[in-house]
């Protein structure tokens, strides 16, 4: 795989979005040196490289794998839409949503790779600049490779200029990727990032270390590390709020481009659930999704609404009640006090007030079996009202052994709760990489 990270452009992206001055002889026309052996360009590159994530990564993240598991149906005559929502076994390699989910990941990886590498050098005398750069990318890094991880069986865990990238199986990546923040910890803890680092890259309205924790917690549970997942988890405060902020001109809520401007997609009715799978009072519905329903080829849809309201919406990093949910997971997989497990589920579904983001069930408490199996429906179901639309559903689909299609039907009846387990590689990838893996069947 190519690393074909435009440095030049990304730098003037950052410069207009962010204002950022550099102190170099041409600051319209920066070289890849530049950009890399100062701190200016350091700084800049981190401020691009969580601008990339949250516009390009985070719309390929939620679309794609959304139509998979069908939270949102492609509504568009776009072939690429079309065969996604199609799904199955035909889903051919060259179809440019996949293609899409594969080369942005990479492409955040990419940069993050560059920073971990340069900035301890370039910033070897401002320790408080250096702790938040390289922290800031070992994270997205691992969000890269956990976004990567959701998609497809195996990922490859470096870049490689020249195309030769070797793979490694999704559980490898996994782990790299609580690794990666691992360090990231250790990185804060031996050094507070400057004010300075908070101010132009952070910006307030992300709090570095809780990020990490959340995903922290998120990728251990996803790997099957679950003692790791509740400390991870436990570290999170509730009341935490995180967020990608977009201005609405230069940078556009992504959802909000696919859902309300470009209307390539729309929402399914009751969070793209069959019956049995929602309640009908929840009051995330309502958070969720607006507006009458309209059927179209044969579904029910809705409008979006929640993080895509405007095109300036702020997206959540991660949302508290994930934590919750979480740690209800980890204790009952680890075969633990089940009873604790239902006091998050409850923590969950009976909030009607306090959450940051406004996200609330309103819900009863919970009266089923006190079971595993029944416990793990339960968490599914909370998971995929409190996430919708997050990118998470067809990992959770997949984790919770939910019916897969079947590898011998094309296209997907809509009675399927996904209409793929993973994606086929990207011809793109395939053509210049032999290391390219062998597609999986569905």
């Amino acid at each position: 795989m190519k690393n074909i990270i435009k440095y030049k452009s990304l730098l003037i992206l950052s410069l207009v979005l962010f204002s950022c001055k550099l102190d170099l002889p041409n600051p319209n026309n920066p070289n890849d040196g530049q950009i890399l052996t100062s701190r200016e360009g350091m700084i800049s590159l981190s401020i691009g490289m969580k601008q990339v994530y949250s516009t390009l990564a985070l719309e390929a993240l939620t679309v794609t794998p959304g139509t998979t598991s069908r939270e949102v149906k492609g509504i568009t005559t776009f072939t690429n839409i079309i065969e996604l929502e199609a799904g199955g076994s035909a889903l051919p390699t060259f179809n440019g949503n996949i293609n899409t989910v594969w080369s942005r990941m990479l492409r955040v990886m990419g940069m993050a790779e560059d920073l971990i590498t340069q900035a301890p050098s370039v910033l070897a005398t401002d320790n408080p600049m250096r702790s938040g750069v390289v922290a800031h990318a070992q994270l997205f890094k691992a969000m890269a490779l956990g976004g990567l991880a959701t998609a497809f069986e195996q990922v490859p865990l470096q870049t490689d200029k020249n195309g030769q990238a070797t793979f490694t199986t999704r559980q490898l990546a996994l782990e790299e990727a609580i690794n990666l923040l691992n360090q990231a910890s250790a990185t804060l803890g031996s050094t507070t990032p400057s004010t300075e680092f908070n101010t132009r890259v952070l910006g307030a309205n992300f709090n570095l270390l809780n990020c990490i924790n959340a995903y922290k917690a998120r990728y251990n549970m996803m790997a099957g590390k679950y003692p790791e997942a509740i400390t991870a988890a436990n570290l999170v405060p509730s009341a935490s709020a995180s967020q990608f902020v977009y201005d609405g001109a230069q940078s556009i809520n992504p959802v909000f481009t696919q859902l309300r401007i470009a209307n390539n997609y729309g929402p399914r009715d009751n969070f793209g659930l069959p019956a049995g799978l929602f309640d009908p009072a929840d009051g995330r519905l309502a958070f969720y999704l607006q507006g009458p329903v309209v059927t179209v080829g044969g579904e029910a849809l809705r409008t979006i609404r929640g993080f895509a309201q405007a095109n300036n919406s702020p997206i959540p990093v991660y949302l508290p009640d994930e934590m919750r949910l979480i740690k209800a997971e980890a204790i009952v997989r680890s075969s633990g006090i089940l009873a604790n497990a239902v006091i998050e589920i409850n923590a969950v579904r009976q909030q009607s007030s306090g959450d940051p983001f406004g996200v609330h069930a309103n819900l009863p408490a919970y009266t089923g079996l006190v079971t595993a199996p029944e416990l793990l429906l339960e968490i599914y179901r909370q998971r995929c009202a409190e996430l919708f639309l997050s990118g998470l559903r067809l990992e959770d689909s997949r984790r919770f052994s939910r019916p897969a299609p079947p590898t011998n039907v094309n296209p997907v009846p809509s009675t399927f709760e996904r209409t793929r387990n993973f994606y086929p590689y990207p011809d793109q990838e395939r053509l210049t990489n032999p290391n390219t893996p062998p597609d999986p069947a569905i």
